[in-house]
């Protein structure tokens, strides 16, 4: 595997489609249950996420997709960061400290003012890395998935 400086961030391209879905089903069913959420964008990212004002960012091990984080518009000047995924065997490299902190930069480049997400404590590394970003915990509220306990928020 190449050295995790050598990994490359780039915005999707329809050839890693099934990537998308493939990284994203490899941690949730680790770790939990396929939702009809999770079915749904992960079946039609470019309608879900993209369309409507979204971003898909990949890590690239050469032309190989490692990891993957997007951004779903949810308000003026907001996004949520969905669907992290970084595929067990790259994890421990910063992957998924770059994706995140890519991601970050683009919704700023974007206009952002705040980008939340959901998670699991039971995903404790996950947890870690987005409070080492400068995520903090705000009330959960309402969620689409039964896995979430956790609600953070960055303001830009």
């Amino acid at each position: 595997m190449t050295a995790a400086s050598d990994i490359r961030i780039v915005p999707y391209a329809p050839r890693w489609r099934t990537a998308f879905r493939d990284l994203n089903l490899e941690w949730i069913t680790r770790y939990f249950e396929v939702e009809d959420g999770d079915r749904l964008v992960l079946d039609d990212p470019e309608g879900q996420i993209l369309a409507p004002g979204g971003a898909i960012l990949f890590a690239l091990d050469g032309d190989e997709p490692i990891g993957t984080g997007a951004l779903l518009p949810t308000g003026a000047h907001e996004f949520e960061l969905v669907k992290m995924a970084v595929t067990p065997r790259a994890q421990g490299r910063g992957i998924g400290r770059r994706l995140c902190e890519s991601l970050v930069t683009l919704a700023r480049e974007r206009g952002a003012h705040r980008v939340e997400l959901l998670s699991q404590t039971t995903l404790a590394a996950a947890v870690s890395l987005y409070r080492s970003v400068g995520f903090v915990e705000i009330p959960l509220g309402e969620v689409p998935y039964k896995r979430s306990n956790v609600r953070m928020e960055l303001r830009l």
